[in-house]
């Protein structure tokens, strides 16, 4: 028991100080895509030809960048002549429509839940119900560091239930493939309404960079309403724990 309390002393308080400090972020990480239009060339199609996922498109004012496509390799980055592409240190990506995750600026909306009655049912609690819809397991696991003693959601009170019937919300992974589209499905009747879901990773939201496959769906669109878009591949958990906060409609910091 001694031996026990003095490992215990000696350790410390081992869990961050986020979300209510800013995160410590690693060196390499990309975070919110930001656009300088003005020095866009109308004859160049570089960034567009090299985006592995079509998350780069032209409109007649410029280039868009689609978050919910975009797996934040950076590769355009290098590659436009004028630089009109950058990726920010800002973490939080995360966006309640799947219009807002279009980029074309270097503008940011960090908004709190507008809907009322999601404040009202969850802005106490959230109860999540993870469903893993063929996901390669990178987003399940940087969401399953959510529950380690470095980042301690239960703090906030968020938890992860395994029952779908005790859940507020599915927070879904993966380009839903055909395989699992029937427990998907299944999984979202079997929570009380009203059910919320939260489209975790660019599979999730679009597909990814298993769009084109016959195997999959192509992502949540089309199959459940999703009411928040948590971009990224796989989203870092910081990203993740500032999009459920401010889904709960909290702001902490």
């Amino acid at each position: 028991m001694w031996s026990v309390i003095k490992a215990r002393l000696k350790q410390g308080f081992r869990t961050g100080t986020f979300p209510h400090t800013r995160p410590v972020l690693p060196d390499r990480f990309q975070g919110l895509p930001c656009l300088d239009n003005t020095r866009c060339r109308t004859d160049c199609r570089v960034c567009i030809e090299a985006c592995p996922t079509n998350a780069i498109g032209r409109e007649k004012d410029g280039i868009v960048l689609d978050s919910g496509k975009c797996l934040f390799c950076g590769k355009c980055v290098p590659l436009c002549p004028e630089g009109v592409i950058r990726f920010s240190r800002e973490h939080d990506l995360a966006a309640f429509s799947r219009q807002e995750l279009l980029r074309k600026d270097s503008s940011a909306s960090h908004e709190l839940q507008p809907r009322a009655e999601i404040r009202k049912l969850c802005g106490k609690s959230l109860k999540i119900r993870q469903v893993s819809a063929g996901g390669c397991g990178a987003c399940e696991l940087d969401f399953n560091v959510l529950n380690t003693l470095a980042w301690d959601m239960a703090r906030l009170h968020i938890q992860v239930v395994a029952s779908p019937r005790h859940a507020d919300c599915l927070l879904v992974t993966g380009p839903v493939s055909k395989n699992m589209l029937l427990a998907l499905q299944k999984t979202y009747a079997a929570v009380p309404e009203p059910c919320f879901v939260i489209a975790c990773g660019a599979c999730a939201i679009s597909g990814g960079i298993h769009a084109e496959s016959p195997e999959v769906c192509g992502g949540l669109e089309g199959i459940l309403p999703v009411d928040l878009y948590v971009p990224g591949c796989p989203p870092h958990p910081a990203t993740l724990l500032e999009a459920l906060i401010r889904f709960m409609g909290l702001k902490l910091r």
